[in-house]
């Protein structure tokens, strides 16, 4: 299965205690890293985070957000104290009796300011945090599937370019005997002009390691084996095959380049830079394979 480690996905959640939206981005990078940015009273969850990513993911820069809106929060949902505040009232009371300041009145404000006398309702964190992380598995859950689909764009985008490199194989291999007759003449036409005199066996010797040196066969050869374990790797892998995939575009780009510099005539050469334009179209979106 073929996964691009470049994907985007939002999940929304929508609750009694009010909603969060979870965003991650995935880029490429070579190896994974995890960028998680949560709210303060969510910090613990980051290794768990942390680790769920990890569980899935392979490769890639992932950056996690998440968007938290406390619907208490918003509505400012206060509670009072009645108990405390009347212990507190009672003992400034008895205060004020014991020193003798009857003139003095009881500061209602400062008893309302008193810690634990007004307090904000808070909800219960463990149910939050429970429905957060299935969100998150969710939107991991999307991102993964968006990867995915991403990534079977890229595959058929690969395996036409392949087919594309087959036609230009096979092309010049039909071409080969042309030219190895057009180089025989084009040799024995330059040796008439300069009116040299050869034995004929010794003639033959030198045109057949002219043959030998200008010969791309091999170079073909290699080019459709590598070719082959490409459609290999696209199609029977499990694991994640961006690295293999980026090995064998470095092995392509090297034959592609001796056959350039083998090459003698205009058709090849423009065979070869045919097939240097469409390795390089598949090494740049190989860059973002898992």
């Amino acid at each position: 299965m073929v996964y691009s480690m470049t994907a985007f996905t939002q999940y929304d959640i929508k609750n009694t205690w009010g909603n969060a939206t979870w965003e991650i981005r995935s880029t490429n990078c070579r190896y994974l890293d995890t960028y998680i940015r949560l709210p303060e009273q969510f910090h613990c969850l980051e290794p768990v985070i942390h680790d769920r990513i990890y569980q899935k993911l392979t490769r890639g820069k992932i950056e996690c957000h998440l968007h938290f809106n406390d619907k208490i929060k918003v509505n400012r949902i206060l509670t009072f104290n009645k108990m405390l505040a009347m212990q507190l009232i009672q003992a400034a009371q008895w205060i004020k009796i014991k020193s003798n300041e009857e003139g003095s009145n009881i500061d209602l404000l400062a008893i309302l300011a008193w810690p634990g006398v007004m307090n904000e309702l808070e909800q219960d964190t463990d149910v939050i945090r429970e429905d957060l992380l299935i969100g998150f598995n969710n939107a991991l859950n999307d991102l993964i599937n968006a990867r995915k689909h991403a990534g079977n764009m890229i595959k058929n985008m690969i395996q036409q370019r392949l087919v594309n490199i087959s036609t230009e194989i096979n092309k010049v291999r039909q071409q080969i005997p042309k030219v190895l007759d057009w180089q025989r003449k084009r040799l024995l036409l330059k040796i008439e002009e300069a009116r040299i005199v050869f034995d004929h066996h010794r003639l033959e010797q030198e045109l057949l390691a002219l043959t030998q040196k200008i010969d791309i066969t091999e170079e073909l050869d290699r080019l459709e084996a590598h070719i082959q374990e490409m459609y290999q790797i696209l199609t029977t892998k499990e694991e994640p095959i961006g690295r293999r995939l980026d090995f064998m575009m470095q092995e392509l780009n090297r034959e592609s380049n001796t056959l350039g510099a083998k090459s003698i005539h205009i058709s090849i050469i423009k065979s070869a830079i045919e097939l240097k334009v469409f390795i390089e179209q598949m090494r740049e979106q190989i860059q973002n394979i898992e």
